[in-house]
């Protein structure tokens, strides 16, 4: 069986640096064999952040790219704070929050960008858990997408 960091190197993408929190709270928070990430954004290798609201600014696969670019800053704070990718078991919730134009309907084929990164970092079993998509007026910075996520650890 291959690990979860096997898998994302074979993936050969790159880790953005992980993001700083930029309010008053914590970026993850272990409870017990649970691990909670607060919302991230959109934050790139370089340490920008994709800017735009699907519908008006980017469209729907521009959107889906965005969100799996949340998913690496995900994965870059997991890291910073655990040391490894091995050390979670499985995605248990994520909730993906996406800044779009009223009449934008596709919120879960946004947040799929995220979703199937996950699944092949951690496996179909374990990668994919009980999700939300959901569309937003805004988001902070006017980035496109914002997912926080719950994860149980080894």
């Amino acid at each position: 069986m291959q690990t979860p960091e096997l898998n994302f190197e074979k993936l050969g993408l790159i880790l953005p640096p992980a993001p700083k929190p930029l309010g008053v709270y914590k970026p993850c928070l272990i409870d017990g064999k649970y691990l909670y990430l607060s919302g991230h954004g959109t934050v790139k290798p370089d340490g920008t952040l994709i800017i735009g609201r699907i519908g008006e600014d980017l469209d729907i696969e521009q959107g889906k790219l965005a969100a799996r670019q949340v998913g690496l800053a995900m994965l870059a704070t997991i890291k910073a704070n655990l040391g490894s990718l091995n050390k979670v078991k499985r995605v248990i919730k994520v909730l993906g929050m996406v800044n779009c134009v009223p009449s934008f309907e596709r919120h879960p084929y946004v947040i799929n960008g995220c979703s199937e990164l996950f699944a092949s970092v951690w496996g179909e079993e374990n990668g994919i858990g009980v999700r939300s998509a959901v569309g937003m007026g805004s988001l902070p910075d006017n980035i496109p997408v914002e997912i926080e996520a719950l994860y149980e650890l080894y």
